[in-house]
C-alpha cells in the first residue's frame, strides 16, 4: 500500500492489498496491459460500503475503478497505480422477481445466465444474451450496454433496463427510471448510465424487464462456401419480413479453431456458418421463409429440438475462446448498417490482406455487429505489432465509412477513445466531458475510460 488507507479499510469487511490479488484485478479479458498495480481492492458487501468507498475516493482524489466478472473486452476495468478497485461481484442477489409485471430486481454481481435461469422457473426469460453469458455480470452488461446473440429481435441491455440505483462519486445514492414500462418523468438519466462504463456513477441495483419465454424455438443451421455468401444470405433473411431472434455468421477460420478446441467437425461442412433462430407459438411458416432465403447454402438443416439448439449455440459461444486459444487476440467490435454487412465482410478481408495480419471474423448478423479478431504473435502486455495496430485503425475507419460505429457492444474502455471522438465529433465529445464533470467533479470514477 503506497498511502495510508487505514481510515477507509477500518470501515470495510472484505479488502486486500495482497500482491497476487491486486494483480488479479488490475486488468480484464481484453488483455490490455495494466498501468501498474492498484493500491487496494475492496469486495463490497453492501451498498453502504460502496458509498463509503466513493466518498473516501472523492475526498482524497483517488481513482476508483469498478469491476464485476472481469470479462470486459475493451480495457474498461483496467486499474492503474494508486487506484482503488471496487469489486461488486459479491453483490449478487436476485432481490425480487415479479412474474406478473415481468420484472426482476437484482444486484449488479448477478451472473447473466443465473438471472435467465431464475426467470425460466416462471415461464419468463432475460433477453440480453452476450457470448459471455455464463460469466458476465448484470452490472458489467449495463456498463457496456452489452448486446449478444438475441439482439436481432430483443435488442440490447438498454432495452431491458427499467430503473437503476446508482451511487454517485460523492456517495449519494440516487434512483433513476421507474419500475414501469413507460416513464417520461424528466431527462432519461438512466440511459445515460447504461453503456457509460461506470464513469458517471456506480450501478448498485437494477430493475430489469423480463419477457415471456417462447413456446417453440426453431434453429436453422446453414453452411456456405464463403463468409461473403453467408453475409449476403443474412441480409436476405432480414429482408423477408421474418424477425429472427438469433442471426449469426462465423467464418471458416473460426470454425476450424472451434473444432480444435471442442473436437467438433464444423469446418468440414463449409467455409462459413450461419445460425438462425425463430421463436413463437408456431414457427413452421417462418422456418420455411428463412430456409428459402438461404440462397447459395451448401447445407441447411433445422430443428425444434432444444438439445440441437443448445449444441449449435454452444458452438457459436466457443468462437472467442477458440480464437483466444490460437494466440494473443486483439478483440475488435464494430457495427455497420445490417444491409451493408456483406460489404463490411469483404472489406475486413481486404484489411487482413493489406496489412498481412490474421483476422478471424464472426458477427451478430441480425444487427450488423461484427467481431473481427486480430491474432498476433506477442506476449500479453507486450507492445502490439505495428501491422496489428494498422489493421485495427483500418477496421475502425471502415466502420465509420459505412455509416456505423467503432463499438457495438464491448464499449470504449482504454482502446477506442481516439476513435469515439472522431465518430461523435468535437461538439458532442465536449458534451460528454461536460456531463462527466457535473456528475464526477473530481474525476475519480474510472478515469481515462469511455470519454
Amino acid at each position: 500500500m503506497t498511502r495510508d488507507l487505514s481510515s477507509l479499510t477500518d470501515e470495510l469487511a472484505d479488502w486486500s492489498t495482497a500482491a497476487d490479488r491486486l494483480a488479479e484485478v488490475a486488468t480484464d479479458r481484453s488483455g490490455s496491459p495494466d498501468a501498474g498495480a492498484p493500491d487496494l481492492v475492496v469486495r463490497a458487501r453492501s451498498v453502504a460500503e460502496v458509498q463509503t468507498v466513493a466518498r473516501f475516493a472523492t475526498a482524497h482524489g483517488i481513482a476508483l475503478v469498478t469491476r464485476g466478472g472481469g470479462s470486459g473486452l475493451a480495457g474498461g476495468a483496467v486499474a492503474g497505480t494508486g487506484s482503488i478497485v471496487l469489486d461488486l461481484s459479491g453483490l449478487d442477489r436476485i432481490v425480487e422477481l415479479r412474474p406478473a409485471d415481468h420484472v426482476a430486481i437484482v444486484e449488479p454481481g448477478v451472473i447473466t445466465a443465473d438471472l435467465d435461469a431464475a426467470a425460466a422457473a416462471h415461464g419468463l426469460f432475460y433477453a440480453p444474451d452476450p457470448g459471455s453469458v455464463a460469466i458476465s455480470t448484470i452490472g458489467g452488461n449495463i456498463a457496456t450496454n452489452a448486446g449478444g446473440l438475441r439482439g436481432a429481435k430483443y435488442g440490447v441491455t438498454r432495452d431491458a433496463v427499467l430503473a437503476l440505483d446508482v451511487v454517485l462519486a460523492d456517495g449519494r445514492l440516487v434512483h433513476l427510471g421507474a419500475g414501469t414500462l413507460k416513464d417520461v418523468a424528466g431527462y432519461d438519466l438512466m440511459s445515460l448510465v447504461v453503456g457509460s462504463e461506470g464513469t458517471p456513477g456506480i450501478v448498485v441495483g437494477a430493475t430489469l424487464r423480463l419477457r415471456p419465454r417462447p413456446a417453440v424455438t426453431a434453429t436453422i443451421a446453414a453452411y456456405f462456401a464463403s463468409l461473403e455468401l453467408a453475409a449476403e444470405a443474412a441480409v436476405a433473411v432480414r429482408s423477408t419480413g421474418v424477425q429472427p431472434s438469433v442471426l449469426e455468421i462465423v467464418d471458416g477460420a473460426t470454425l476450424g479453431a472451434i473444432d480444435r478446441l471442442a473436437g467438433s467437425h464444423l469446418h468440414e461442412r463449409g467455409e462459413a456458418f450461419l445460425l438462425a433462430q425463430v421463436d413463437g407459438t408456431d414457427v413452421t411458416a417462418e422456418v420455411a421463409v428463412v430456409e428459402k432465403a438461404l440462397v447459395g447454402a451448401t447445407e441447411v438443416r433445422s430443428s425444434t429440438d432444444p438439445a440441437v439448439s443448445a449444441e449449435l449455440l454452444a458452438a457459436r459461444r466457443l468462437a472467442l475462446p477458440a480464437i483466444e486459444a490460437t494466440g494473443r487476440a486483439l478483440i475488435e467490435d464494430i457495427a455497420v448498417p445490417p444491409s451493408r454487412l456483406a460489404e463490411a465482410v469483404r472489406r475486413v478481408h481486404a484489411v487482413a490482406e493489406a496489412t498481412g495480419t490474421t483476422i478471424y471474423v464472426f458477427a451478430h448478423a441480425g444487427d450488423g455487429n461484427l467481431h473481427p479478431i486480430i491474432v498476433v504473435d506477442a506476449e500479453p502486455g507486450a507492445a502490439l505489432p505495428a501491422a496489428a495496430v494498422d489493421a485495427a485503425d483500418r477496421l475502425f475507419a471502415l466502420a465509420l465509412e459505412l455509416g456505423g460505429s467503432v463499438t457495438g457492444e464491448h464499449g470504449v474502455g482504454l482502446l477506442k477513445q481516439r476513435w469515439v471522438a472522431r465518430q461523435v465529433g468535437p461538439d458532442v465529445d465536449g458534451l460528454h466531458h461536460a456531463i462527466k464533470r457535473v456528475l464526477d467533479p473530481a474525476g475519480i470514477l474510472n478515469p481515462g475510460k469511455a470519454v
